[in-house]
């Protein structure tokens, strides 16, 4: 997989370079390997961001959140997921907005902020349905998001 990378980062060829270490943070996450995973996805968001490949930087940067969400560290998954989020809006990319609005309320579950959660699931279910999302990236929001149940006169809140 380096090879590549190398090759491509040789040529100057920021999209290929991007492709190829997004590739080898995919491959090393689904091994376990979160510190050389981490490490490529942080090369990919840089040569996409270098290529001027807004929504591929976007992306990377939700999943550099995705990652260090998998690795343990919600708090520091926090940050990208937020970048991602603004810069999803500033480009108009409301799927991609909505899995990091997504990927930010389950870090904030996580961290035992379940009202920021749930208002960010809301958030994230409204943007997805209105891109056309996959069902099952809905349904996660609305899990996430939970439900209020009437107990006697006040509301109480269920996951």
């Amino acid at each position: 997989m380096a090879s590549s990378y190398l090759e491509a980062e040789h040529l100057g060829d920021h999209m290929r370079a991007g492709a190829a270490a997004a590739s080898a943070m995919e491959h090393a996450a689904s091994q376990g390997e979160w510190w050389p995973a981490d490490l490529w996805g942080h090369r990919a968001l840089w040569h996409f961001e270098q290529a001027g490949m807004n929504l591929q930087a976007t992306r990377q940067a939700r999943r550099i959140g995705d990652l260090r969400f998998a690795a343990g560290d919600p708090d520091s998954a926090r940050r990208y997921y937020a970048e991602a989020i603004d810069e999803a809006r500033d480009i108009g990319a409301e799927h991609e907005q909505g899995l990091a609005a997504l990927g930010l309320a389950n870090s904030l579950l996580q961290l035992g902020d379940v009202t920021s959660s749930r208002r960010l699931a809301s958030a994230a279910e409204s943007l997805l349905d209105r891109a056309g999302a996959p069902i099952g990236e809905i349904a996660e929001s609305r899990r996430l998001r939970g439900e209020e149940v009437v107990v006697g006169d006040e509301m109480e809140e269920t996951e």
